[in-house]
């Protein structure tokens, strides 16, 4: 087994571990804290598959825009009301089933795929090639959507800087 072998099982176990944590913790905090490991390992895995560029972006967008917004949402929110937010998990026995019924199925196909072993060239990263179409062949739809989007941003923040009024 080599290094990558071994490296890609860790990074799988820690995102699966984090995802266990996420959905069966009873505290909020706690499962957004494995939310977001889950995420970096999410990235890892597409950091070892050579999609440098999704990578980036998954940590960009899911852990620095949507995880921190949830956040700050939870902590916000817990000290206007008072009450501590704890999840409840509701019918875990039929949901533990389905589950186990899902990976039986999945390991069943696994075991009796055919898989076909060849010699795979290293990935190429693919960040450059991004750029270079976006500021050539996709210039004038990459300048559109940045004009869009600072048009809602400018827009969000006169809707709220109204509404504080």
């Amino acid at each position: 087994m080599s290094s990558f072998d071994v490296m890609f099982y860790v990074i799988a176990a820690m995102t699966l571990f984090s995802a266990a944590i996420m959905v069966f913790s009873k505290n909020i905090i706690y499962n957004a804290m494995g939310l977001l490991f889950a995420f970096f390992g999410v990235a890892g895995v597409y950091v070892m598959l050579g999609a440098d560029f999704i990578a980036a972006t998954q940590l960009l967008i899911y852990v620095g825009g949507i995880l921190v917004l949830l956040l700050f949402g939870v902590m916000l929110s817990q000290r206007i009301t008072g009450l501590e937010m704890r999840t409840g998990t509701l019918q875990m026995l039929p949901a533990t089933i389905v589950c186990a019924g899902v990976a039986a199925i999945l390991l069943r196909m696994i075991w009796l795929t055919p898989w076909q072993k060849t010699a795979v060239a290293p990935p190429e990263p693919t960040t450059k090639n991004i750029g270079t179409l976006f500021m050539t062949d996709y210039l004038i739809p990459f300048e559109i959507v940045s004009v869009l989007l600072l048009a809602a941003l400018v827009g969000a923040a006169f809707i709220g800087r109204r509404e504080a009024r």
